[in-house]
């Protein structure tokens, strides 16, 4: 399951927050590359941002994404796409056509939930070129307390896509760690929830894969 596809279809669903915090987790156990197919650069910027040498390398996308895959995959073991808030835009309709798994994270919130049906219907789009896709739902920015953080796993299963069963907390973390360019596992023991609940979200990735 060598390419991973982020995908959303409404900004502000952690997208690239997950992105770049995925990548650095599997790079504790691999090899790996994020390209920032998404226009605003977010995840450039993160690159950017950081004064570790070592952190995840982020490419920009060019205008061939899947000979770029390729090409990335002779040095690396996994490549990573941050793809636009997007399903219609012509990067994700790209990306999907060749990707292992589209890792698609979703609010809890009526908004994100709707956003997300579209997404499920370019996921069968997708399968008409690339039947090994596979894809998984993502709950994230999930707060514990609030009524509908109870009732949003509920609500995401009567869409006809998997879910895992790792969901991803509101932190504060993610949100500073970003400002300095670093992942969650970058940040000690700040970060170790994140990173406990990023470690058990991987490992459902990557058995995902294996099935």
């Amino acid at each position: 399951m060598p390419v991973i596809a982020l995908v959303g279809n409404k900004g502000g669903a952690g997208k690239t927050t997950l992105s770049v915090n995925l990548a650095a987790g599997l790079a504790k156990q691999t090899s790996i590359a994020v390209v920032d197919a998404d226009p605003q650069g977010s995840a450039l910027q993160w690159r950017a941002f950081s004064e570790n040498e070592n952190s995840t390398p982020v490419y920009e996308a060019n205008e061939h994404l899947e000979a770029q895959a390729r090409e990335l995959l002779q040095d690396y073991q996994y490549v990573v796409f941050d793809c636009p808030p997007s399903v219609h835009a012509p990067q994700t309709t790209s990306v999907l056509k060749f990707s292992d798994l589209a890792l698609i994270p979703v609010q809890p919130s009526p908004m994100d939930l709707w956003a997300t049906i579209h997404i499920e219907e370019a996921v069968s789009q997708a399968r008409e070129f690339n039947e090994s896709l596979r894809a998984m739902l993502v709950i994230n920015q999930l707060e514990m307390r609030t009524t509908l953080s109870r009732l949003v796993r509920e609500a995401v299963s009567e869409i006809g896509l998997p879910v895992a069963d790792t969901a991803l907390r509101r932190r504060a973390i993610y949100r500073s760690s970003a400002l300095e360019g670093k992942s969650v596992f970058d940040m000690g023991r700040r970060g170790a929830d994140a990173v406990s609940e990023l470690e058990l979200l991987i490992e459902e990735i990557v058995n995902h894969g294996h099935e």
